[in-house]
């Protein structure tokens, strides 16, 4: 054995070692159903012990969809920086890489560039040379170029920019666009220069829905206050697939809740198409729930007043 690929299984051990826990806790929140982790404390770094351990990693992989990454990660605390770090250069060195490890590839770049970069960071300091700075530990160094097949995502993020409301962005076709540049060149996707411009554009386009989402959350809440103002108990959510006689009440509730579900979400799901809906509703309702409702609760009916 040559003391090169004594090194290449010796480091690949150390990302095993880094992952398992994680990776059975994956295991125990989603119940796939897969032999026991073989990586455990008297686990001894050898050829053949990490090709064992890496084909059940292997396993799981196959069975852990984005989305349940994406939830599992932005909830525990196991994923701190050195946990995303090894997760990254466990999908980016893969000799075959499938859409699932792109697509979670594309995932923890962008989760590893939040957790690293400043909380006060303006969009005019988000530039590639930066993004490519800060991702340098897991990708190496990068000539933060945007590759001329990647031209049309800074057209796609600034049509994002320029969106006023969630609704719009959600059907502007903006997401998808982005979406459909990674898998029309997935053999490019993991050049190091094309996976910083992904990870600017994702992690832009996600700051922009964020603003967007948490805007319309703060509008229906403020239109339900002023709804309760003006004695309207109820309204018509039947488009958001509510009822049709809506308490306000349990619409504040219901509010509440969606602020902490949508806390780190970035997606197109049905839960964000109620959103958008539910402030369709409630606009709605403020223009014409008077009118709609002159006898609603609290009022007085004409001619009966003390």
């Amino acid at each position: 054995m040559t003391a090169s690929a004594e090194a290449s299984f010796q480091e690949q051990g150390v990302t095993l070692v880094a992952l398992q826990p994680i990776y059975c806790a994956l295991v125990r929140e989603f119940v796939i159903e897969v032999a026991i982790c073989p990586v455990d404390e008297s686990f001894s770094p050898s050829q053949e012990s990490v090709d064992e351990a890496a084909a059940w990693f292997q396993q799981v992989d196959a069975q852990i969809q984005v989305h349940q990454l994406r939830q599992f990660l932005q909830t525990t605390p196991l994923a701190n920086e050195v946990v995303l770090r090894h997760l990254l250069v466990h999908h980016m060195q893969k000799a075959a890489k499938s859409a699932g490890d792109r697509d979670k590839t594309d995932f923890l770049l962008v989760q590893y560039f939040s957790l690293c970069a400043p909380s006060g960071l303006e969009d005019a300091d988000l530039d590639l040379e930066y993004v490519a700075q800060v991702l340098e530990p897991v990708i190496g160094s990068v000539d933060p170029k945007l590759p001329a097949w990647l031209s049309t995502l800074e057209t796609i993020m600034q049509s994002a920019g320029r969106c006023k409301r969630l609704s719009e962005l959600l059907h502007s076709g903006i997401l998808e666009q982005g979406r459909k540049l990674k898998t029309q060149n997935a053999t490019r996707y993991f050049e190091p220069a094309a996976m910083v411009a992904f990870a600017r554009f994702s992690f832009m386009v996600r700051r922009i829905f964020f603003r967007l989402m948490h805007d319309d959350l703060n509008a229906i809440q403020d239109g339900l206050r002023e709804l309760e103002r003006r004695n309207i108990p109820t309204i018509d959510c039947r488009r958001a697939q509510f009822s049709a006689e809506e308490p306000i009440a349990r619409l504040r509730m219901i509010c509440q809740s969606w602020k902490v579900m949508f806390h780190a979400e970035y997606s197109s799901g049905q839960p964000l198409r109620m959103l958008v809906d539910l402030r369709a509703a409630v606009d709605d309702a403020l223009q014409n729930g008077a009118r709609k409702n002159p006898l609603s609760k609290g009022a007085a009916a004409p001619g009966k007043q003390k």
